[in-house]
Order: C-alpha cells, then sequence, then structure tokens
C-alpha cells in the first residue's frame, strides 16, 4: 500500500497540522463493518478507496455481505425491542448524545485529516467546516430528546383523545461523498435524539471518516450494542436497505435517480417511511439595486466554488441584470484565475480535487458539452494538470456566460464547479427562468427593495430562499427542497416529525 503524498503545511498556523503519520498507521489495515457493537469484516470483496490529489491507494474497505446486512438488521430491531436505547430517561439520552459530541470534537484533527483524504476537500475545509458542525449537531438534538409533548384533541364529551410521537425503530441512513462525516452526523444526531436503533451507510467513495467515527464511539460512549450499525457497500447494499422487510425507515441523501430508485424499492417491500435529499439547480439573481455588489459577487463565487462545487444547494445558475453583467462577469473571471488548485494539505491550495474518477468524467463531459454548444467561455473549461497536479482530479472553476436556461448546462445538475451566467431585464422574465426547472432546492436574490424581495421569495419554487447572502445555514432552520430535490426536510425541530409516528390514543370515562 503506497503512502499518503501530501504537502506540509507551513503557513497556516492557525490551524492544528494534520494527523498524517497517524493516517498512516490507522489506514494500514482494511476497514470492516460494525454490527451489534463489534467490527466484523468476514466478505472478501474489497472496496478500494483512493487519493483524489494523486490516485493513490489509501485503504481498502471490506463490502458487507447479505450475510452481515441481516446480521446488521437484526442486531438494530434486537436492541429497538429490548427498549435500552428508546425508554432509557431522557436526560441519560441527552447526555450520550453530548458525550458524542465531545468525543468528535477530542478527534477533531484525525476526522478532519481523513475526510480531506478521502475526499480530495481541503484540509481547511473539513477542518473549519465539517467537523466543528459534525459535533455540533448532537448537541443540538440532545436539547430535544425531552421536549416531545404530546396534544390533547378536543373530541365529543366521554372521551380523552391524545396524541404522542414515538420511535420508528430500524432506521437507515445512506450518505453521500461530498459531506460524508457530517451529513451521517445529521442524521445519526436526530435519529437517536428520537429513540431509534440505525444502520449508517457511507459511500464506497468515502467510508473512512464515518469508519473511524464508529471506532472512536465504540471505544469512548457508552451506547448499548445494536444501537447503532455501519455498513459498507454501493448500490447493491442500498438497493438491499431500501428493500429490507424489517428497517422502518431510509433517509438518503444523494443524486435524484438514485432517491427514486430508494424510494421504489420502499414502496415494492413494506412500504417504509422514507426521507430523500436529492439534487439542486439553485438560481441566484442578482438585481439591478443589489444592496452591495462587491460582496454579491464575492459571495456569488464562494457560494459556488467553494468545497469544489460539489454541493446540492451550490448556486449553479447566476441570473444578472443587464445593467451589472458585464462587470460581474469580469470580476468573476478575476476570482476564478486567482484559484489555486492543489492537494488538501497545500497551503497555498484554494480548490481541493474533486471526489472520484467518475465523477470527474461526468463533469468534464459537461465542460466539452458546453464548449460544443459553442456557450461563451469566461473562465476555467479544462483540468488543472500543473506541477504536483498531474495526476489528480483537479478542474478548473469554470463559467460560462449568455447561456440559454433551456441548455443542457443549465437544467441538468452537474455537482462541480461549472457555472452559467445568463443576463435579464425584467423581475417576471427572471422568476419564471428560475422556477423552469425540475429541481426546488434553494434560490438567492439581491435586493434594496424589501416589497420585492419578498415579493420574489414568495414566487421562487424552492425549499431555501436565501435574500441578500446566499448560503445561510443554522441547526434550527429546516433544510430541504421541492419537486424532484426531494422529499421531507432535514435539521430543526422538523426532521424531528421524519423519525417519529404519529399515534392517536382514545381513552372511554
Amino acid at each position: 500500500m503506497s503512502t499518503i503524498a501530501t504537502t506540509e503545511i507551513t503557513k497556516q498556523p492557525d490551524l492544528p497540522k494534520p494527523a498524517l503519520s497517524w493516517a498512516e498507521t490507522f489506514l494500514s489495515d482494511h476497514k470492516g463493518s460494525y454490527i451489534n457493537g463489534a467490527f466484523v469484516a468476514s466478505g472478501k470483496k474489497l472496496i478500494d478507496t483512493t487519493n483524489p490529489a494523486n490516485g493513490e491507494l489509501l485503504c481498502q474497505v471490506a463490502e458487507t455481505t447479505n450475510q452481515e446486512l441481516d446480521d446488521a438488521v437484526d442486531a438494530a430491531r434486537c436492541a429497538f425491542q429490548a427498549k435500552t436505547w428508546r425508554k432509557m430517561p431522557r436526560r441519560e439520552r441527552a447526555t450520550i448524545l453530548k458525550a458524542i459530541a465531545e468525543t468528535i470534537r477530542r478527534h477533531h484533527v484525525e476526522l478532519a485529516t481523513l475526510e480531506a483524504l478521502d475526499n480530495g476537500k481541503l484540509y481547511t475545509e473539513a477542518f473549519n467546516d465539517d467537523v466543528p458542525e459534525a459535533a455540533d449537531v448532537f448537541d443540538y438534538y440532545a436539547g430535544w430528546v425531552d421536549k416531545a409533548y404530546a396534544e390533547n384533541c378536543p373530541v365529543d364529551d366521554g372521551f380523552l383523545n391524545y396524541t404522542v410521537r414515538e420511535p420508528l425503530g430500524v432506521c437507515a441512513l445512506v450518505v453521500p461523498w461530498n459531506f460524508p462525516l457530517l451529513l451521517a452526523c445529521w442524521k445519526l444526531s436526530v435519529a437517536l435524539a428520537t429513540g431509534n436503533t440505525v444502520i449508517v451507510k457511507p459511500s464506497p467513495y468515502t467510508p473512512l471518516s464515518v469508519s473511524y467515527l464508529f471506532q472512536i464511539l465504540d471505544e469512548e460512549v457508552a451506547l448499548p450494542p445494536g444501537v447503532i450499525n455501519l455498513v459498507h457497500g454501493g448500490q447493491e447494499i442500498g438497493a438491499s436497505l431500501s428493500e429490507h422487510q424489517s428497517i422502518n425507515k431510509i433517509s438518503f441523501t444523494g443524486s435524484t435517480a438514485i432517491g427514486k430508485e430508494v424510494a421504489a424499492g420502499a414502496a415494492r417491500s413494506n412500504l417504509k417511511q422514507v426521507s430523500l435529499e436529492l439534487g439542486g439547480k439553485s438560481p441566484n439573481i442578482v438585481f439591478d439595486d443589489v444592496p452591495d455588489l462587491e460582496f454579491a459577487i464575492t459571495r456569488s463565487f464562494q457560494a459556488m466554488f467553494s468545497h469544489k462545487g460539489e454541493k446540492c444547494s451550490e448556486p449553479t445558475r447566476l441570473f444578472v441584470h443587464k445593467s451589472l453583467y458585464e462587470h460581474f462577469l469580469a470580476e468573476l473571471e478575476k476570482l476564478a484565475a486567482a484559484t489555486v488548485c492543489g492537494a488538501q494539505f497545500d497551503p497555498s491550495a484554494t480548490q481541493g480535487a474533486q471526489c472520484n474518477a467518475p465523477h470527474f468524467d461526468k463533469i468534464m463531459k459537461y465542460i466539452e458539452l458546453g464548449k460544443a454548444e459553442k456557450l461563451r467561455l469566461v473562465a476555467g473549461g479544462h483540468r488543472d494538470q500543473t506541477g504536483s497536479n498531474a495526476k489528480g482530479l483537479f478542474v478548473r472553476p469554470t463559467i460560462f456566460a449568455d447561456v440559454d436556461n433551456k441548455s443542457r448546462l443549465a437544467q441538468e445538475e452537474i455537482f462541480g464547479p461549472v457555472l452559467t451566467v445568463t443576463p435579464f431585464t425584467s423581475e417576471d422574465e427572471v422568476v419564471a427562468m428560475a422556477n423552469d426547472t425540475v429541481y426546488g432546492l434553494a434560490a438567492g436574490l439581491w435586493t434594496s427593495d424589501i416589497s420585492r424581495a419578498n415579493r420574489v421569495a414568495s414566487e421562487l419554487d424552492a425549499g431555501m430562499v436565501f435574500v441578500n447572502k446566499y448560503g445561510c445555514y443554522d441547526f434550527a432552520s429546516p433544510f430541504g427542497g421541492f419537486k424532484q430535490s426531494g422529499w421531507g426536510k432535514e435539521m430543526s425541530h422538523h426532521s424531528l416529525d421524519a423519525f417519529t409516528k404519529l399515534k392517536s390514543v382514545w381513552v372511554k370515562y
């Protein structure tokens, strides 16, 4: 197995150095499933996980066998039926969730190192963005454990009727490769807070940070056996989870195409509850009365190209009023030219490598499509192979201008550093273009007119609308979209409903 080829951090005194020597040791043996309180790896099929910055092998993960999958479901089912978790005193359950948060914080550097190595994102992004929120979300849901109030329903005299929220049972949590640790924790925290038992499946492209999370939870947190389980594999394992008769809920984050298969599998089996957080093609509208033009430019660029554009809610379709259009494009071009593609731990890098080779190839095909359609290429349009990037999956920030909103680049999710820019003249025109998509995850607008802000926000068919700052997120605010961007909400108290069932109880007196 090759060593981890990395660049020494010398110019980031504000960040602890990555735990590269530790990572060498952690990655020296292959990882397995975690079932009923123990790691197992009986399967002979190994999945390679590679460093996107140089293509070198990081580690191998044993794919979960069909028997192991059934064992994981049985363990979760037995743990749920034993009531050791769901009937635990609420204060104790909340204390364990807080202990999980503190455990993640104690291993901040190791988790950020693995996340960067496995995904290709910059260490600074993993350290500053992913890991802190992965810890904080457990603190947030620890606060919800004892706040499940019931209703007294106003029924006819002679009866008492009340409702109660109960956990669903065994929940399968399927996590994507763009934010593997953070999104696993988004799902795991609320599922545990509401008393469920879980099976987590990370992407086969990025299993390492979640594997280490399970290791430190096994070593440092007193969770009863069977409450949390981990399985590894690709679409076949995911399909088995969605169709398994003994699973009560599946929460999936990923592409719309696979999300449809998950929903179909759940329907074919036992009609288990399904939550889907899927794709996006989010519009970002800059009106001529934008309150701070320079901030709008820099924020629009950062929201689009951070984490190398691998974000479902990123503002991939930029609509700029024609009076600001050419200036906006010129400034975006400067920002793109100043971007430095580089390895995860390179102190000069401002954009990392795309996560995996098939996805890199998909992005490059869309770029070539834009060129074939004679779209105006303002920036990028090619891979970055400068210096040590020769073997990495690096794509220059790419901006196409004057893009027809009906074009494939404007309609299909690319999920990478490719931005389309389109001019507009009127409010009605741009709202129509913004809504002309099968997706409805997020949308943004920039204006000094408060009436216009509220009017346009009400017209945009998206689950999240950002006014004068694209990309605002908080645990207290629901995350999720409309149309083919998914079903249900993550975060806030709204996600509690997604992991519980509502029971009505009638008492005659």
